[in-house]
């Protein structure tokens, strides 16, 4: 079993730095099916779990994306003025939408361990969050390791 584990991480690790320089959404793809791979080893799902477990997990993922993306996009547009000579009225209302965001991140994530429940153990519910912790990480490192492409 570790074997398995040190072959799917090495070509986890290698798929990720031979990354070609293609579209974003390209490489959405491309991180999301290392992604799937490593959740689905680190997890041990069986069939059946993976079947029901994925499409929960992708709707989340893919709202929880969206919400980060459009609302910190907008926050960032906002965040553009000389923080110097930002209003008392306008960093007030700047803090309540990281705020909002925030709280509609975490409401997200209640409900979506909410329904991972009829699905998984809750133990590994919990490692499910070690693996996208782990393999958020493991995707920062190969990305400082390799620097931004141009």
């Amino acid at each position: 079993m570790k074997t398995n584990k040190y072959l799917i991480l090495a070509v986890f690790l290698l798929s990720i730095s031979s990354f070609s320089q293609t579209h974003m959404e390209d490489k959405k793809e491309q991180i999301r099916t290392l992604k799937v791979g490593f959740i689905t080893n680190e997890l041990a799902l069986t069939t059946d779990e993976a079947t029901k477990f994925w499409p929960i997990y992708n709707a989340y993922d893919d709202k929880q994306f969206e919400i980060r993306h459009q609302k910190m996009k907008a926050f960032k547009l906002r965040m553009d003025v000389d923080l110097e000579k930002i209003s008392e009225k306008e960093a007030a209302a700047l803090l309540a939408q990281m705020e909002n965001t925030e709280d509609e991140l975490y409401q997200m994530r209640k409900k979506f361990v909410a329904n991972l429940k009829g699905v998984l153990p809750s133990v590994k519910i919990i490692q499910l969050k070690k693996a996208e912790d782990d393999f958020n990480r493991k995707l920062l490192q190969q990305y400082r390791n390799k620097g931004p492409r141009k």
